[in-house]
């Protein structure tokens, strides 16, 4: 499965509130995000640089180029947009990661 990283930017002094955002994620887009082909996704917090970096596998076939027309994707985006660098779309500013290394 394919693996696929990238970074985002939280803003300063929103880690408790990202933490708490994310414990209360809505199940409908975790059922999107699943049938996007998304799985094994975490999302990490480097706290002296407030760089959020995330992780996840998806199916070969993934759906995750759809998300954004999704209107449950960009409820997501807007419920978070306040705490985070957005795009003006609403979407987080996203930086996708090479892979320059995988222990098999």
């Amino acid at each position: 499965m394919p693996r696929y990283a990238f970074k985002m930017f939280l803003n300063a002094g929103q880690r408790e509130e990202y933490k708490r955002r994310h414990d209360l994620i809505w199940p409908e887009l975790k059922a999107l995000l699943k049938q996007a082909g998304v799985s094994n996704y975490s999302i990490h917090l480097d706290e002296q640089t407030n760089i959020l970096f995330a992780y996840l596998e998806r199916s070969e076939r993934h759906g995750m180029d759809d998300l954004p027309s999704q209107p449950v994707m960009r409820r997501w985006w807007a419920h978070m947009k306040d705490i985070m660098a957005a795009n003006a779309d609403g979407s987080p500013v996203t930086v996708t990661l090479d892979e320059m290394f995988y222990l098999e």
